[in-house]
This record gives structure tokens, sequence and C-alpha cells, in this order.
């Protein structure tokens, strides 16, 4: 490798994009084109980088194995980077192998690494947990440990587990000080703000105050009965009873949650659960139907007793009844609180971690483009969708838990 190639993996290393590019911009031999790629990917054009990285893994020979398995890495890296989630794993897996067989055991670490991101993205929780065990980030740069504990984090996060969250983000804190890239701590520090701002809603006895993620495992742990609309779940610190699938029973949950220690009149509990404008008896009676499957689900947790103008929710141990929401709610929350990461998506990638067609997925990015909520950008197979943060909230850490699945970046 000659001096000119060095100095500019060197400068990427570093994370100084334009650096490199200075030193290999108008050359176009393998090594070059890869370097060429991953420092535009860096600055964020991530559909000339994926072209160049190609090129270079086409430009090597049969028997430079390690740098074609290196391209696919990078090539892997990119498609991460810019939310494109449907890449081929097996590639990134072979590739993996390789350069363990070769004894490139960073770069090998570092595909690794990237199978655990995607797997934590898209809401594979406990795969990714396995997969990181596995991994002792001790011997590896800093900027490959300050990876690993923001993956620690992020699923600690998710888990609503506070105290490992913090704990993982300070040592990402000191490795990606040791790094020395401004990008990875960067990205430090924009998760330990996850960490410090609103991440849902608490509704009790008519009033509302936000929560930070601590707040919230502090409720989860405590006597209350909470009716959680993050993930659509009736639960205490025992026992959760999941009603994601069960729209017009977690509707009736919530709406005798929020007026707890009151009742709900029948024509409210209608209105809400079947969105009917006029309660006539046919909706009345489905409404009892509704209220006793209700009342079947909660089991030990609470009753639904009658009231003479409608119905109460009744807690069976809980001290007090709250509910507990997402900071802002709107008809495509979800795929809102996926783009408020700041990054690009595309539409494939929010289908794969949301469990929805790519046209569902289509038809709310639309409708969420007339009103001015998201910006596309790039046409056909480039085509991304972005929006700016949510000011002041969390809105990815508590989605329902069917989009979350609880059952060394070089990009930066």
């Amino acid at each position: 490798m000659d001096s000119l190639v060095t100095a500019a993996a060197r400068a990427l290393a570093a994370g100084d994009p334009l650096g490199a590019l200075n030193r290999v911009a108008l050359r176009d031999d393998a090594a070059a084109l890869a370097l060429r790629g991953i420092a535009m990917a860096q600055l964020g054009d991530f559909v000339r980088a994926k072209a160049l990285v190609r090129s270079a893994a086409r430009a090597f020979g049969p028997k430079e194995a390690v740098a074609r398995a290196r391209c696919v890495v990078a090539e892997a890296e990119i498609a991460l980077a810019s939310r494109d989630l449907g890449w081929p794993a097996k590639a990134l897996d072979a590739a993996r192998a390789t350069l363990e067989a070769h004894g490139d055991r960073s770069n090998a670490a570092h595909a690794r690494y990237l199978q655990i991101r995607r797997l934590f993205l898209i809401g594979r929780l406990d795969e990714a947990g396995r997969a990181l065990a596995g991994l002792d980030p001790a011997p590896f740069p800093p900027a490959s440990r300050a990876a690993h504990e923001l993956i620690v984090a992020g699923i600690a996060m998710r888990r609503i587990q506070t105290k490992t969250a913090r704990a993982a983000l300070a040592r990402a804190e000191r490795a990606a000080r040791h790094a020395g890239i401004p990008a990875l701590m960067a990205e430090v520090e924009s998760a330990l703000l996850v960490l410090n701002t609103p991440a849902a809603r608490l509704i009790a006895r008519g009033e509302e105050r936000f929560l930070l993620l601590d707040e919230v495992e502090t409720l989860l742990a405590s006597k209350a009965l909470v009716v959680d609309a993050c993930r659509h779940v009736v639960r205490d610190a025992r026992t959760v009873v999941p009603l994601a699938t069960r729209p017009v029973l977690f509707a009736l949950a919530r709406a005798l949650g929020e007026a707890w220690p009151a009742d709900v009149p029948r024509d409210t509990l209608v209105a809400m659960a079947f969105r009917a404008k006029l309660a006539d008896e046919s909706h009345r009676a489905r409404l009892r139907v509704e209220i006793g499957r209700l009342r079947a689900v909660l089991g030990t947790l609470a009753d639904v007793s009658a009231t003479k103008r409608g119905f109460a929710l009744v807690p069976r141990g809980a001290r007090e009844v709250v509910v507990l929401a997402r900071p802002v709610e709107e008809k495509h929350a979800a795929v809102l609180a996926f783009l408020a990461d700041g990054e690009s998506w595309s539409s494939s990638g929010l289908a794969l971690v949301l469990g929805a067609s790519q046209r569902t997925v289509q038809r709310a990015l639309d409708s969420l483009a007339a009103t001015g909520k998201v910006q596309p950008s790039g046409r056909g197979r480039a085509r991304r969708w972005m929006t700016p943060p949510v000011p002041g909230f969390a809105t990815t850490l508590l989605l329902p838990v069917p989009l979350l699945g609880d059952q060394d970046s070089s990009i930066g």
C-alpha cells in the first residue's frame, strides 16, 4: 500500500473524510476507490459511497479476498447508516468469516457489530443481546469499544434499564474521547441526551406530566396499575397483559384508566371504542360484550364494575391507576418515532422495523409529507425520508412491543 493510500486510511480512521479525499480523490485504483467510498459515506452521500465501494470490490482481484471482504463490510455499514436494512446478512457473515480466517480480527469484530446493530434496529433485542455477550471489546481499538457500549446502552434503554444504560454510556464516552473521532463523540452525546429528555407522558387523576426514562422505570416497578399506551399493555410490577392485537379492549382500558377513580359514561365508551357518533342499543349491547372480555383478560389485575351511568376500573391490588402515553400522539406516531432519530430512512427499512408492508408505510409517509412532517430526498430506490427530531422528546424508547420485539463505526 503506497503512502497516499496509507495517509488517507489514517485520516478516515480519525474521522477526517476531507483529508482522505485530498489524497485519493483523483485515483481509480481499487484501494483508492474503497477509501473514497468510505469518505463519501462519512460526508453523508450514501448513494455515491455505495457505488464507489462496489466498484472497489470488483476492482480487487480474486486473490485479494481480505480486501474484497472489507468492501462488503463497508457496503453493509453504508446500508446501515442510510437505514436500508434489507441488505443480505449472509454476505456480511461470509465476509466476517473471511476476515477472521485471515487474522483481521478488528474488521471481523466490526462486521459483527454491524450485524448486532441491525438486529437492534429491527427490534430483535434478545438476539442482539446474545450476540453482544459473545464479544469482548477489551482487545479492540477505542472506536470499537465505544460502538460496543453504545449497543449495550441502546438495548438497556429499550428494556427500560436506565442504570445499565448510563453505565454503558459512561464507558462509551471514555472510549470515544480516547478515539478522538468527532462523529463518534457526537453519537455518544446524542444517546446521553435521550436519557435526559422526556420519554413518556403520565396521565393520572385528570393531570398530565412528562417523565424521563428512569422515572418510567420507577413507575413500572411501583404498586400502580399502569395502562401503558406506549406498548399497548395493562400491567403492574409483576403481571403484564398485552392488548396490542385487541385495540377495542385497549381503548376501553385507556378510557377507564384516564377517568379513574371516576366512572365513564356508556355513550362515551361507545364513541371511543367503536367510533360511533350516536350510541344505539346495538352499540350498548356490543359494549357489554367487550366489557366482559376486558374483565376476563385483566384477570387478577383489575375488575370493571358497572355504575349507574357507565363503568369504572377497580384495581384489585394496586394503590392507584395511571396511564402512560407517548409524549406526542398522532396517527402515524410509530413512523415519526423512527424518523425522529435524525437519520435518512428508506421506506423498505421502515417497513422492516415496523413489521408492515412497504405499501402501508409509503401511504403513511405520503400522508406525513402532505402535512410537512417529513421530507423525502432522492428518487426511486435512492429515495430516503427524514424529519428533525421532535424537540425535547425521546420518541423511540417506548414503542409498542410488536415493533421492537422484546420477546468502531468508520462511517460515524
